[in-house]
């Protein structure tokens, strides 16, 4: 495997923060009713994880699509495959908490097995899978956080 780029390492750790930043408001009544006083409703509790988990979810379909581009058997495969998981937010997402945090869950499960499909047909980097496992890692563990309530 090649090192991960700084810039891709440092943004990819920075956006954890809304994540990480959910369960802390979950966890800690005092920081949840700071936030809520400062920043509003939509950056407390599941809230900001939830909503912030779909728009990655959806953007990281952007990130395929890119790869897709680069396919030079069966494209159109790998266009298709690229938007399962913003197909998936549009349908699954949305029924309260504990429900959107599972499909999240599953939904960044599917997206690593399209990360690795990408990557070993060599349409991503090869410091793609190092990446995306540690951060899927992190982000499953605070959609559970979540959905356990």
């Amino acid at each position: 495997m090649t090192d991960i780029p700084r810039p891709a390492l440092v943004l990819g750790l920075a956006g954890l923060a809304p994540f990480v930043f959910s369960v802390a408001t979950q966890l800690s009544p005092d920081l949840a009713q700071t936030t809520l006083a400062t920043l509003g409703p939509r950056f407390v509790g599941p809230y900001v994880g939830l909503s912030y988990g779909t728009i990655i979810l959806c953007f990281m379909s952007g990130v395929l699509w890119g790869f897709a581009t680069r396919a030079p058997d069966r494209p159109a495969l790998y266009y298709c495959l690229s938007v399962a998981p913003a197909l998936w937010t549009f349908f699954f997402v949305g029924d309260g908490p504990v429900s959107s945090a599972i499909c999240l869950s599953l939904g960044f499960g599917g997206l690593l097995g399209l990360d690795w499909l990408f990557w070993k047909r060599g349409l991503a980097p090869g410091w793609w899978m190092q990446l995306r496992g540690m951060l899927t890692v992190i982000v499953l563990a605070c959609l559970f956080a979540t959905a356990t309530g």
